[in-house]
């Protein structure tokens, strides 16, 4: 006789966390505050291209970073140098940020005075893509020296992103990597992905992908 209940833990983890994410989009959607999720592997190149990022768009936008890392505080210090507000996020282990620990970094950080906030996930292409942060827009950064196969390898990270940054394309010349198997493999999963081809260390392409940005944070904000 099975006298039990089965719960799945995992759906209502899941079903909590958006409902989280739905409260937090509205809060900063009400502060006109564009939130980006940027997410990677580890050594993809986050930073670097964060960097080159706010580079052309701080005379614009007043933004901030939340940087999330299991420890240490060197991106942020780095973000700092760059000229914007910055913060540190520690995870406490985990490898991903939910909406209830991106809400808590906001509040500490304070928003209200804020056009964008870019929060530089924890580096991983798995755990991040399954929970929603409230954010206005997802991005990832592929580096081409991962190469052009993770799309087949991860799934969902690249189904859940809006835009998808090619980074590193100065070192082709090095690594087979196909650009139009990477374009195909993407939007087979994701059709409405915006895919940019960049070089963060050169500046090649940064350009089309800070145009991109600025669109998206003007018709938040509008």
């Amino acid at each position: 006789m099975d006298g039990f209940k089965v719960i799945e833990i995992k759906r209502s983890v899941f079903e909590n966390n958006n409902k989280e994410a739905d409260r937090v989009r509205a809060m900063l959607k009400e502060q006109k505050t564009f939130l980006l999720n940027l997410m990677s592997s580890p050594g993809s190149g986050k930073t670097t291209t964060l960097k080159a990022t706010v580079a052309r768009l701080k005379d614009e936008f007043k933004i901030g970073v939340m940087e999330a890392d299991i420890d240490g505080d060197t991106d942020a210090r780095a973000m700092e140098q760059s000229g914007v507000k910055a913060i540190q996020l520690h995870t406490g282990g985990m490898c991903h940020l939910d909406a209830g620990m991106t809400e808590q970094g906001l509040t500490e950080f304070g928003t209200e005075d804020l056009d964008l906030v870019v929060l530089e996930n924890v580096g991983n292409l798995v755990c991040p893509a399954e929970f929603d942060t409230g954010s206005s827009k997802n991005a990832m950064i592929l580096s081409v020296p991962e190469g052009d196969d993770k799309p087949l390898k991860y799934p969902l990270m690249f189904s859940v992103c809006d835009a998808v940054l090619i980074n590193k394309i100065d070192a082709k010349g090095i690594f087979d990597f196909d650009d139009d198997a990477v374009v195909e493999r993407i939007h087979r999963l994701n059709p409405n992905c915006e895919i940019f081809f960049i070089s963060a260390k050169t500046g090649e392409g940064v350009d089309a992908w800070c145009d991109w940005l600025r669109a998206q944070v003007e018709q938040w904000n509008g």
